[in-house]
């Protein structure tokens, strides 16, 4: 079933050669100004067109059909041998003997290396759609990764938009001689130091490592009396968050350009060229169980299927060490020609002579026959062994997308639900400070911790943006909808 499915794709690659080739030249034309808005298809189209490690992969690919063509009969073997004195025989002169030999293998032995060569080409495709897939991978995660960046980057914008609010409340208070303490959730923020690598380690943080934690904050107090020491140290202090917040926007902008340029290099590009992005994503949707999800990994990985055409060619070259250790038969003719020869006056003999021939080797030397058997047979064991540590491997990381998948889910259920109730909150406290029963302070503190569920909230959607990349690198088809 995996080979049926493997000769239909090849199929539909060659069908779509000229397609390709148009579209590169598209690609390779076009401008900017010229050109729409890609989508992330487009883009995972032009990469698996234009890098070079898949264009490789698939050269090996096209070098395996050709090596598959090979097989074949020996080479003819012809003889000719000169006499430097003409041999005196019955039937005249010879001066030359000429001979013709075509040499066949046992029966069967071209059939198992066409049938050897064929399976070799059915692995290197499938290893041509292995890395077709991973390079897709990393264009969908570096995707991916630049969409929760510029979330990111626009929540900390918001996030110092608060803190400039604060610090005119704050310095306007101080010039009319009150001032209100600083609320505990505007802390010191962590720069951050990487992209998405450093921020995925696990769900615990939750990728806030570079933001605030506004659920550890004290509550607010009220409005005092304050001397001008402590009203300037207040809004020092909210300059202090402030500069280090326009840090973690620079971070982030310098690590969105990176990822910018990596994504370039992915598809082939000038590392400066432009992407368009889109402004955010939505949660993504499996189409079918968890267990058949395994099933189809089991059955269309192009890893597996590699292993298992590397077992089949295996055995037929087990096929072909064995008829090794057949005889050869040869097929000739030798033709002798002679020239007349004088005897007592007369003209004696003059006629060719054609003698049809045969041959046949003899492999007595069994143990180089028994040795390439033997070595052939371990080869297949440990392709077989090679093939239930794949399946191996694969299910385990099927078991860790899935647990990735299914802890977001919850989480993107609890900040949806955690999110509305602080939107609610801020509407009864915008309310209450209309009739100046609550201080704006208290607003923009419930406001900072709206930022931080949305912030959790944007990055459980980038690992379960990642978590379905995982899936559609291990087993390669249209299961999912947006």
């Amino acid at each position: 079933m995996h080979l049926i499915h493997l000769m239909k794709r090849k199929q539909e690659i060659r069908k779509n050669t000229l397609a390709k080739s148009l579209v590169l030249l598209f690609f390779s034309l076009g401008s900017v100004t010229m050109l729409p808005a890609q989508t992330l298809e487009d883009y995972l189209q032009e990469a698996s067109i234009q890098n070079p490690r898949v264009k490789a992969a698939y050269s090996r690919y096209e070098a395996s059909l050709e090596k598959a063509k090979q097989p074949g009969l020996p080479d003819p073997e012809f003889q000719a041998g000169l006499l430097l004195k003409p041999m005196e025989r019955f039937m005249g002169y010879q001066r030359t003997d000429l001979r013709l030999m075509q040499m066949f293998p046992w029966f069967g032995m071209l059939s198992a290396q066409q049938q050897e060569g064929q399976h070799m080409s059915q692995a290197k495709y499938l290893q041509y759609e292995e890395e077709k897939n991973q390079l897709l991978f990393e264009v969908k995660s570096t995707w991916y990764e630049m969409i929760w960046l510029q979330g990111e980057l626009q929540l900390a914008e918001e996030t110092v938009n608060y803190l400039k609010q604060y610090e005119s409340l704050a310095l306007t208070q101080f010039q009319a001689g009150t001032s209100q303490s600083l609320p505990n959730s505007f802390n010191s923020p962590n720069l951050p130091s990487g992209t998405s690598q450093t921020s995925s380690k696990g769900m615990d943080g939750m990728g806030t490592s570079s933001m605030p934690n506004p659920m550890k904050s004290g509550p607010m107090t009220g409005t005092t009396m304050a001397t001008p020491s402590l009203g300037m140290q207040a809004v020092l202090q909210l300059r202090l968050q402030i500069n280090e917040w326009e840090a973690v926007i620079q971070q982030l902008q310098a690590n969105k350009e990176v990822a910018r340029m990596k994504f370039n290099q992915l598809l082939s590009r000038p590392m400066d060229a432009a992407v368009a992005l889109p402004s955010t994503w939505e949660n993504p949707i499996l189409e079918v169980e968890k267990k058949e999800y395994l099933e189809r990994i089991r059955t269309i990985n192009p890893m597996i299927g590699m292993l298992a055409a590397e077992r089949m060619a295996l055995e037929q070259q087990e096929k072909m060490a064995r008829l090794e250790g057949k005889p050869m038969l040869g097929l000739g003719v030798n033709y002798i020609p002679f020239s007349p020869r004088i005897d007592k006056g007369m003209s004696m003999g003059g006629q060719d002579m054609v003698m049809p021939m045969a041959t046949l080797s003899l492999p007595i030397y069994r143990k180089k026959i028994t040795s390439k058997i033997n070595e052939v047979a371990l080869h297949r064991e440990a392709a077989k062994l090679d093939q239930e540590e794949t399946e191996i491997q694969l299910a385990k990381a099927w078991l860790t997308v899935f647990k990735t998948w299914e802890e977001n889910e919850r989480n993107l259920l609890l900040y949806q639900e955690q999110i509305a109730l602080v939107k609610q909150q801020i509407e009864l406290m915008e309310a209450s400070f209309s009739v100046g029963n609550s201080s704006l302070s208290e607003v923009l503190q419930t406001q900072q911790i709206l930022v931080e569920y949305q912030k959790k909230q944007l990055f459980a959607q980038y690992q379960q943006q990642l978590s379905i990349a995982r899936l559609e690198a291990l087993a390669p088809s249209p299961f999912l909808s947006n």
